[in-house]
């Protein structure tokens, strides 16, 4: 049992380190990756290894992560609302 627990845990782990590095709307940096994959894991498990539902879940739960994951968030979401609006005016 232990051993089934310690392969699911670290499949989890993995895949939502994958799913926060490579989620093309969110572009999660290795900063955000290491504050904010605690939070998912806790928060979002169950949305493993859906990268769309994780990543709505921890928007949806932004009340509810780290400080430090929230800051994270909060600033490459400045940063591709940014980018957005320069693309939209050129």
């Amino acid at each position: 049992m232990t051993r089934y627990r310690t392969i699911v845990s670290l499949f989890a782990f993995a895949a939502t380190a994958f799913a926060l590095q490579t989620s093309p709307g969110l572009a999660f940096s290795s900063e955000a990756q290491q504050m904010c994959t605690g939070d998912a894991m806790r928060l979002c498990s169950s949305e493993i290894p859906d990268i769309p539902r994780v990543r709505a879940c921890m928007v949806q739960k932004r009340a509810e992560v780290s400080p430090g994951c929230r800051a994270v968030m909060d600033r490459e979401h400045a940063a591709t609302t940014s980018r957005k609006r320069e693309a939209a005016a050129q």
